[in-house]
């Protein structure tokens, strides 16, 4: 006659634990590779213009700049953010991921702007290879960017409705990695895309 083993704690912790963040690994080195093919295709045409306008031409320093500093920004009031989770501080952790939400928003806007503005001036992604290579890559970025706010503001409504339970925990550690990857990735686009060619 065989007796049930009383099932430990730890046992059924790890029977329930999510393995969503080594998926989401795998997800994010599959992202990896989506945005080096994109990086490697602006380099491939980023000098191919067809007579059409040069970044110099087209790119304000000033205005990505400030771009960028939103997005930086975002990734701080974000840590900011997982600080006060840390501490079971719902609303400190609320008030600063409202905070990351409003650089981001910010962030978007200004990207459309541009990609209205370029569009408007006929430097659209059908004018040449460099700027199809262009709104492939930023566009992409911008996508992910768009996707992070949506995850960010359904995690928000989750942490108002439950609290700092260990399964919004997790979901928050997982979105933290996905949006400082986003910073990492947007500063290779700085970088490589705005800085090199305006220098």
């Amino acid at each position: 006659m065989h007796h049930a083993r009383p099932t430990s704690g730890h046992e059924t912790d790890h029977q329930h634990h999510s393995p969503t963040p080594i998926g989401f690994w795998i997800y994010l080195m599959s992202d990896c590779i989506i945005f080096g093919a994109l990086f490697a295709t602006y380099a491939v045409l980023g000098y191919s213009y067809a007579g059409g306008p040069a970044p110099i031409d087209l790119f304000e320093p000033g205005f990505v700049a400030m771009e960028t500093a939103l997005l930086l920004f975002s990734s701080v009031t974000f840590g900011l953010a997982m600080l006060q989770a840390d501490k079971q501080k719902v609303d400190g952790a609320l008030m600063w991921l409202g905070v990351t939400a409003l650089f981001g928003i910010g962030f978007i806007a200004m990207e459309v702007y541009e990609f209205n503005h370029l569009i408007h001036l006929g430097a659209g992604p059908d004018r040449s290879a460099f700027l199809s290579a262009f709104f492939a890559l930023v566009g992409t970025h911008g996508l992910h960017v768009t996707f992070g706010l949506v995850w960010l503001f359904t995690l928000m409504a989750q942490i108002k409705m439950h609290g700092l339970i260990p399964a919004n925990m997790q979901r928050l550690g997982t979105l933290s990695m996905f949006w400082h990857f986003l910073d990492l990735i947007w500063i290779g686009v700085f970088s490589f895309v705005y800085l090199v060619r305006l220098v």
